[in-house]
């Protein structure tokens, strides 16, 4: 057991961070092997959401997810699967009630710094 503090609060946080990962890895090996067992446009989906989600929390290195997803890609075209549409989680536009035309002021002209006198040189003899 660490006796300085900060080697203490090392200790929690990377406990807490093997409990994260640890819950990480096995929500994705269970998402492949659910597509493993029953290739669906769900469970692919699902599967390469869980590896972006390895990688963005450090997990998995990137090269790897990609390769991983291009064979879960080959997998499911072999089992004849279609992928699920792409949808975008687009934000509601806010409805456009009123248009006001607003003026817009000239942009201020930008003024050139004040040049400093170059120091005299000094020739000590």
């Amino acid at each position: 057991m660490p006796i300085i503090k900060s080697a203490k609060k090392r200790v929690k946080v990377a406990r807490k961070a093997a409990i994260r990962n640890s819950k990480t890895k096995r929500s994705l090996k269970t998402a492949l092997k659910s597509f493993a067992s029953k290739p669906s446009a769900s469970a692919h989906s699902e599967s390469q959401s869980n590896l972006d989600k390895a990688v963005k929390k450090g997990i998995m290195h990137k090269n790897k997810a990609n390769r991983l997803k291009k064979q879960l890609a080959k997998r499911a075209k072999a089992a004849g699967v279609k992928p699920a549409p792409a949808t975008k989680k687009v934000a509601a536009k806010p409805a456009a009630t009123k248009k006001t035309t607003a003026t817009k002021k000239p942009a201020a002209a930008k003024k050139a710094p004040a040049k400093k006198p170059a120091a005299k040189k000094t020739t000590k003899k």
